[in-house]
């Protein structure tokens, strides 16, 4: 090991265990046992340019045990980041650029945001999944736009987590070999060793995946081995790569190798023990050595600049040689959306012809395919039922990138993770589908996709108890609610056709944000008075089309979903036959409600109306919105869908029976105001 290395390793150790013992919070650790692997990776093997963080073709590095966050800082202050002193003293403190976990949207340099464990290495597969289809799609005459490599950071607990074993499964089964790992193999969790729960064998279970695998017997100090592994890594283009590295957790302190040293920071005097143990002075304080900075700048920051340079020469040749691709991928770098995009999502006339929004949905997925070339994404071996393969679109395999069907497999939550990825890698608008009830398997990846402000399309269809015989195991009561409750995240549950190109509309427009799109099994009609533009208010009156003056409405339904039709029916014999004049509002989505003006929601809802909302879900939420709810809050059944519905109350006749008598209760009553709020 030269001494500029050694000296760059243990001062960047150093450095975060400064952040760490300030904050009195984070994880010493790993950062004092994943250095060295780092150091090398960084400054031998990292193209970046941290003056242009966002160069597209620039190299990916996921920390996925995420804990080890001020190690991540630590090297993307030395390497020239935007990312200072004073903002690494400020680590786990509110608002600062150095959150306790990597964030994306929080810090130049970090990717995605990693903190559940699994969630970084899985999401690699997606960036590594992008840079195989961009480069089999963009990449010509030698003039290679996309040519990057992924590389990971992981410990033994992503090596635990179910997810990254999914989703290790897809990269092996891909052949991609841009992505590399760097296992951090130290035989400790929280608990104490890993034999405590975990005995298996990391590196034959991913040869056993098909990947390449390699064993560095000691990476606290074998830099020249970690180089080369990571080198003949490179060199492997047919399959992914693994490489073990042996590392010490806590190494430098009196509690390295044990589980005591993975959460709890150094006290001051331990601190400076460690300091000295290092060679450096105890009392000085987030100090790197000019030489360290130095060396990073050239072999980071400056190797950095010239292969952006260069990238963007290639850049000028491409534009000459392809203009079209060009300025396609011009677009799609600025997340831009083709002038005329819109014109290809369906619109559709009243009509009785009942036809599942599933299928609604795939003919608006085909339709768009043509025009946006960013679109990739599948199914988790659903979709035939969910309607999601691309006609002639070709399946993504090993050897086949270029094609636009990636075939998941039953691995709902890898497919979401790895969606997570394509989405951050910056060019894609992925989608991925599965049964609604399923989702519930990719929460914790779905809840990475609003974290980290991602533009994702969830496809869920089979969206309520009308699919059936399957029963309740495949009847997601309780989902809407689950989903509702995370924030930054659209639900959307289209009514008609209409709506389900509105549903398109909003979750393609949101580019920060994922969207849920819940779709029936069964047929619906589509309906008078729905617009792709009502989507996108969250909810619109479409019963009756047409105010007439001094018309005092005595009751609202809303609904969402396949119940809309259903409200229309009792709302037209209510106010037709029965003298009770109803406004019918579907409610396709709260969130984007939320976000309209007082005067808008007033509009729709009114003031003293009173009002049930109707949807084959839980009740949970409704009462913000309504005086009364038709809904489940139980289990589903199994039977006839007819049946079930009927079981549950979703009937024209219960409608009817409920409308009647909310109208009577509160006849000679105050109607409460829901829209009421107050500002303290």
């Amino acid at each position: 090991m030269e001494l500029i290395d050694k000296t760059s390793i243990n001062a960047l150790r150093v450095l975060a265990n400064d952040m760490i013992t300030k904050a009195r919070s984070g994880h010493p650790g790993a950062p004092l046992g994943c250095s060295p692997m780092a150091h090398v990776l960084f400054t031998r093997h990292l193209n970046v340019n941290p003056k242009n963080p966002n160069w597209i073709s620039r190299d990916r590095f996921i920390l996925s045990n995420g804990h080890a966050s001020a190690m991540l800082y630590s090297f993307l202050h030395a390497s020239g980041y935007d990312l200072s002193i004073e903002d690494l003293k400020q680590f786990r403190q509110i608002g600062s650029k150095t959150p306790g976990h990597p964030e994306n949207r929080e810090t130049d340099g970090v990717e995605i945001t990693t903190g559940p464990l699994g969630q970084g290495v899985s999401s690699a597969v997606g960036f590594a999944l992008a840079e195989a289809n961009l480069g089999a799609r963009f990449n010509k005459d030698g003039l290679n736009i996309f040519d990057n490599f992924v590389y990971v950071i992981m410990g033994d607990g992503c090596a635990m987590e179910g997810v990254s074993n999914e989703t290790a499964s897809i990269a092996g089964h891909l052949g991609l070999g841009k992505l590399i790992v760097l296992y951090d193999d130290n035989d400790i969790t929280i608990e104490g060793g890993t034999n405590l729960s975990f005995t298996e064998s990391v590196p034959k279970r991913y040869e056993a995946l098909g990947w390449h695998v390699q064993i560095v017997q000691d990476g606290d100090n074998d830099l020249e081995s970690i180089d080369k592994a990571i080198q003949l890594a490179k060199e492997t283009t047919d399959k992914p790569s693994l490489i073990a590295v042996k590392t010490t957790i806590g190494f430098g302190t009196e509690l390295s190798g044990t589980c005591k040293i993975h959460g709890s920071p150094l006290n001051d005097e331990n601190l400076k023990k460690l300091k000295k143990v290092f060679g450096f002075d105890p009392e000085k304080y987030f100090e790197l050595p000019e030489e360290v900075y130095k060396y990073y700048k050239e072999n980071v920051l400056l190797r950095g600049q010239k292969k952006n340079n260069e990238w963007e020469e290639m850049m000028v040749q491409y534009e000459k040689k392809h203009p079209e691709l060009f300025e396609q991928l011009t677009r799609m770098f600025k997340k831009e959306l083709p002038k005329d995009w819109q014109q290809y999502l369906p619109v559709y006339e009243p009509t009785t012809k009942m036809t599942a929004t599933r299928r609604l949905s795939g003919v608006v997925l085909n339709s768009l395919s043509k025009n946006l070339p960013e679109l990739l994404g599948g199914s988790a071996d659903c979709a035939p039922s969910n309607c999601t393969l691309i006609n002639k679109g070709g399946d993504l395999l090993k050897g086949s990138y270029q094609n636009m069907n990636v075939r998941f497999g039953i691995r709902e939550h890898g497919m979401a993770a790895i969606c997570n990825g394509l989405a951050a890698y910056g060019v894609h608008v992925p989608y991925c589908a599965t049964f609604l009830t399923f989702i519930g398997y990719a929460l914790g990846a779905v809840r990475v996709s609003a974290l980290s402000g991602l533009r994702i399309l969830y496809i869920m269809t089979h969206d309520s108890v009308a699919l059936g015989e399957d029963g309740p195991t495949h009847q997601p009561i309780e989902t809407f609610s689950t989903l509702r409750g995370i924030p930054n995240l659209n639900l959307i549950r289209p009514c008609d056709g209409n709506e389900v190109s509105g549903a398109y509309a909003v979750a393609i427009e949101s580019k920060n944000r994922p969207s849920v799109l819940c779709l029936t099994r069964q047929g619906v009609p589509n309906l008078e008075g729905t617009s792709i533009e009502g989507v996108s208010k969250g909810a619109y009156q479409i019963y009756p089309l047409k105010e007439t003056e001094n018309v005092q409405y005595k009751l609202n339904f809303i609904a969402t979903g396949s119940e809309v039709p259903l409200c229309l029916e009792a709302a037209k014999i209510l106010s037709e036959k029965k003298n009770i004049q109803t406004k019918v509002i579907s409610f396709p989505c709260w969130e984007l409600f939320e976000e309209q003006s007082t005067e808008y929601k007033t509009k729709v809802l009114g003031t003293s109306i009173p009002t049930i909302s109707v949807e084959t879900g839980s009740s949970l939420g409704w009462k913000k919105y309504s005086h009364y709810s038709i809904s489940i809050d139980e289990f589903g059944k199994s039977g006839k869908a007819s049946e079930i519905l009927k079981h549950f109350g979703f009937t024209v006749e219960n409608l009817l029976e409920k409308g009647e008598k909310i109208v009577k209760h509160y006849s000679n009553k105050q109607v409460p105001n829901l829209l009421e709020q107050f500002e303290f």
